[in-house]
């Protein structure tokens, strides 16, 4: 049974700074690309950032260009999100997603899902 599991939101000041995880487990993790995406209060899920099966190739929305940085760790099974310079806009769930190798900005793609992680970004 694939499991996606999100940790690391929480509340934080604008200009701050979080790190979430997702943490994978039933499935080879090295042959799945990985996606951030997010969803904000009374608006429909967008995406925002990805990852190809290696690690090598990542695309990301242009509202956090410059500001998040999206990795992984094979070894460990996991995918990161470093979110720097946080705005009040960026206050959302986050969702991570695995898609098989390649990534991709397109939600409908996405084979499996996390339950999400609740990132707040106060004024």
């Amino acid at each position: 049974q694939v499991q996606l599991v999100e940790s690391g939101g929480g509340l934080v000041q604008a200009g701050g700074s979080l790190r979430l995880s997702c943490a994978a487990s039933g499935l080879t993790f090295s042959s799945y690309a990985m996606g951030w995406f997010r969803r904000a209060p009374g608006k429909e899920r967008e995406f925002v950032a990805t990852i190809n099966w290696r690690g090598g190739s990542t695309y990301y929305a242009d509202f956090v260009k410059g500001r998040f940085t999206i990795s992984r760790d094979n070894a460990k099974n996991t995918v990161y999100l470093q979110m720097n310079s946080l705005k009040p806009e960026d206050t959302a769930v986050y969702y991570c997603a695995a898609r098989t190798r390649y990534y991709s900005n397109n939600d409908a793609s996405y084979n499996y899902w996390g339950r999400g992680t609740q990132v707040t970004v106060s004024s």
